[in-house]
């Protein structure tokens, strides 16, 4: 039995990559990084429910075994070993073989836990000057899974990607400076409807796949047939798809020894530039890309020459999540214009591979071949669609059509038992500018972001507290002085200082906080003179996308008619509230008092849901209540005293009310007029209050 065969044998049953139906992008992706590392990566994109982590999850067992040396805790191959290995050096003798690791990374590890860090307890009670491995040299030679990647902190996805990119991984803190090899196959999965990654960071990756669940029958069917098969018995179910995966775990090892060989001539090298120039995507990254997954492609065909389908086949994957100029845009590519920028460019005369020679599967095939059926026609056909997993569902993507989902305005036309107005209007919403920072005043405790003061695990150092268990970050200054006057007691008769436990302290930082930015907004028929939805709208687009960069979470409640709708619940995907935003239409009276209870409500459920992110509210009104009174309309705003809140004064002309601002005062708020809003959040000042 080869190696290749070994990686394959049934150990603890996952569910096999060559059983999942469909999803051929994502398979292909993941393939090319398997065949040659240096792609990059991968990062999956979909809604839940479809087979995500699944997939990656079966990647691990096709990945031939490799060979550590003995006790060498970075994995060091005993052939080649790394030089500057802090294990090292090594014996030239033979190593022990194991099969490659799918190391996860869950979303609220800690830098210390990703990179490692100098095991400060050892350090000061026993005097050894130990580093602690991390992750990253757990994952050296395997897989490095990150489920939920644009959750992740943007500190860590950098140091995370910078490692990717580098092979290495550099920990230089406490005292400690130490180098080792990380060089592994980084995949990432994300659900948009969560937030996006900034575009920088998108960049980073080499690859990206977007998956959806299949809406035919069929093939939905296949995909519960089989994971209820794999439920019941998951060993049998692995063992009849042995022979399959065995096979393609041999293919891959194959392939990844012909990488080296496989030549890129001028034509293709042309034609990717050619690519990537029309698509106008940032940098030479894609180039370089493109160029890699182009070449682990026709390895992976069996070619020994990159054609033009290997290119196409890499543009289609490394150029998505390349062209974004806005964070609100979607990924996307045309491959309409991929195919015709590919024929302009001619290849070389002498290209001397077949596609069809490959490989039984050929390029662009499925790479386990095994989506049609059994491995002898067994467990079924049929096949899937991207994210149609055995975990796939048929849940639409929250945002995508705001007019269908529960609580969204109605459409044009009116609905007379809800007493919306019959003459709706959507208005364009003017270009949104940059906004400038609210802040919620106070030192709050939420997840890191960059809003609100908040005490969080990265920042300045603000001082030193004791910690509650293993010390985050170590004050030393205040554990020195925390055991000094114990020495004598202790017996202390040398230079050395005598620490306990209790004597360390930990360091107290202040950094920034992410925040619920919860936004209110009038939309009844009053709002649709003068254009002032436009303005509105342009307004709230501007501070959606300052929500986006500071790592918020958003939610928009609306009210007009005879009531009040959380259009949005919270949720971290702007792009989301964007879209609701762009689609909302305008009528019916003002129903100011639903407004406020609504988003008394929503904050409330979310106090509960998550206690320590706090609000931030936005309200955007005339003060007018046509639906009910204004007296009603300030009882409900007294439900909201203590949340900080700006409104956003509406009302034009040379006759004004002051209405919003009454309401402004007693909600405790600061009032923002709305000519100030035209011209966006650069009028929107700081809201501070003393800390």
């Amino acid at each position: 039995m080869t190696r290749a065969e070994e990686a394959v044998k049934v150990r603890d049953p996952r569910y096999p990559f060559t059983a999942i139906v469909g999803s051929e992008d994502l398979k292909l992706a993941l393939i090319l990084n398997a065949v040659s590392p240096g792609v990059g990566g991968v990062l999956v994109r979909g809604e839940k429910g479809t087979a995500k982590s699944t997939i990656v999850r079966a990647l691990a067992a096709l990945l031939p075994p490799v060979e550590v040396a003995h006790g060498c805790r970075f994995s060091c191959d005993p052939a080649a070993p790394d030089p500057g290995c802090p294990d090292g050096p090594h014996e030239t003798a033979p190593g022990t073989v194991r099969p490659a690791r799918l190391v996860e990374l869950p979303v609220g590890a800690s830098e210390d836990r990703l990179a490692g860090s100098l095991d400060l307890e050892r350090a000061l009670t026993e005097g050894v000057k130990a580093f602690e491995p991390g992750l990253l040299a757990d994952a050296h030679r395997g897989v490095l899974y990150v489920d939920e990647v644009n959750l992740l902190h943007d500190h860590l996805v950098d140091l995370l990607l910078d490692a990717a990119a580098l092979g290495t991984c550099y920990v230089e803190r406490e005292g400690v400076s130490v180098r080792h090899a990380a060089r592994f196959l980084l995949v990432g999965t994300m659900n948009p409807e969560e937030g996006e990654l900034r575009p920088q960071l998108l960049d980073r990756f080499g690859l990206t796949v977007e998956v959806r669940a299949s809406r035919e029958v069929s093939q939905r069917a296949e995909v519960v047939r089989r994971r209820l098969a794999f439920e019941a018995d998951p060993a049998a179910f692995a063992a009849l798809w042995q022979a399959r995966e065995r096979e393609l775990a041999t293919r891959v090892a194959e392939a990844r020894a012909r990488v080296a060989e496989v030549t890129l001539p001028d034509s293709a090298l042309r034609s990717i530039a050619t690519v990537c120039a029309a698509f106008e995507v940032d940098g030479l990254r894609a180039d370089l890309v493109t160029a890699r997954a182009a070449i682990a492609h026709a390895a992976w065909r069996g070619g020994a020459t990159v054609t033009a389908e290997d290119v196409r086949e890499a543009a289609r994957l490394a150029l998505p999540h390349r062209r974004r100029r806005d964070p609100f845009d979607t990924p996307g590519l045309d491959e309409a214009r991929l195919d015709e920028l590919l024929d302009q460019t001619p290849e070389d005369p002498e290209e001397p591979d077949d596609p069809g020679d490959g490989p039984e599967g050929g390029p662009g095939g499925s790479p386990g071949d095994g989506s049609d059926g059994d491995p002898e026609g067994g467990p079924g056909g049929g096949s899937e669609s991207p994210g149609g997993g055995p975990d796939g569902s048929g849940e639409d993507v929250p945002g995508a059509e705001p007019a269908s989902r529960e609580g969204v305005p109605a459409p044009a036309g009116g609905d007379t038992a809800t007493g919306q107005a019959g003459d709706d209007r959507i208005a364009e919403a003017d270009p949104a500018r940059r906004a400038r920072l609210f802040t919620v005043p106070g030192l709050g405790a939420g997840a890191p972001g960059r809003r609100s003061r908040a005490a969080t695990p990265l920042g300045r150092v603000t001082g030193a507290r004791v910690p509650g268990g293993r010390p985050a970050s170590l004050h030393l200054r205040a554990t020195v002085e925390a055991a000094a006057p114990y020495q004598v007691g202790r017996g202390r008769n040398g230079p050395g200082l005598l620490l306990r436990r209790e004597d360390l302290r930990e360091a107290a930082r202040e950094g920034r906080e992410g925040n619920l930015v919860l936004f209110v907004v009038d939309a009844s028929g009053s709002m649709a003179a003068r254009r002032r939805m436009s303005a509105v709208k342009g307004a709230v687009l501007g501070l959606l996308l300052d929500a986006y960069q500071r790592r918020d979470k958003v939610g928009l409640v609306t009210f007009r008619g005879a009531r009040a709708d959380l259009v949005l619940p919270p949720t971290s995907s702007v792009e989301a509230g964007a879209a609701r935003l762009r689609e909302l239409p305008t009528g019916g009276r003002t129903p100011l008092a639903a407004g406020l209870l609504r988003a008394a409500e929503v904050l409330r459920v979310e106090r509960l849901r998550d206690p320590s992110r706090r609000p931030l509210l936005v309200l955007v009104t005339d003060g007018r209540a046509t639906s009910g009174t204004v007296e009603e309309a300030h009882r409900a705003a007294a439900l909201l005293a203590g949340v900080a809140t700006v409104v956003v004064d509406c009302e034009t002309g040379h006759i004004r009310l002051g209405l919003a601002a009454s309401l402004a005062r007693r909600m405790g708020a600061r009032t923002v007029r709305l000519d100030d809003l035209t011209d966006l959040a650069g009028v929107v000042r700081d809201r501070r209050a003393a800390a």
